[in-house]
């Protein structure tokens, strides 16, 4: 029997997937705060606190290691003012609001934002 590895498709192929994360997880490190589908917020939540835990360490190679996913006003953002904030706290950087059924096409709805 099949088994399926873990992680949603998306509706979409393996490089529009990585692209999506990629913008939405630079989206939210700017902004700090998106509001997207809940299947998306799911998905991207992982995603964006490996790379937060990443940039923690601050170090050289942790930079060139987030700069092959992230322009580099977001690399800057993400190691200078986003990693400290969480620097005592050990996981957990995101948080999701559902938001109930988008009105045009019935989706579920969700805000994603970082915490503190």
């Amino acid at each position: 029997m099949r088994k399926l590895k873990k992680g949603r498709k998306l509706h979409r192929e393996r490089d529009q997937r990585k692209a999506l994360l990629k913008s939405l997880a630079a989206s939210l490190v700017l902004k700090e705060k998106i509001k997207t589908t809940e299947a998306k917020a799911k998905e991207l939540s992982p995603y964006l606190e490996k790379k937060i835990t990443r940039g923690k360490k601050g170090d050289l190679a942790s930079f060139r290691h987030l700069a092959k996913y992230f322009p580099y006003k977001v690399v800057k953002k993400l190691i200078d003012k986003v990693a400290p904030r969480f620097k005592e706290r050990k996981g957990g950087y995101t948080r999701i609001i559902k938001l109930g059924r988008r009105k045009s096409d019935g989706a579920k709805m969700a805000v994603i934002e970082l915490v503190e």
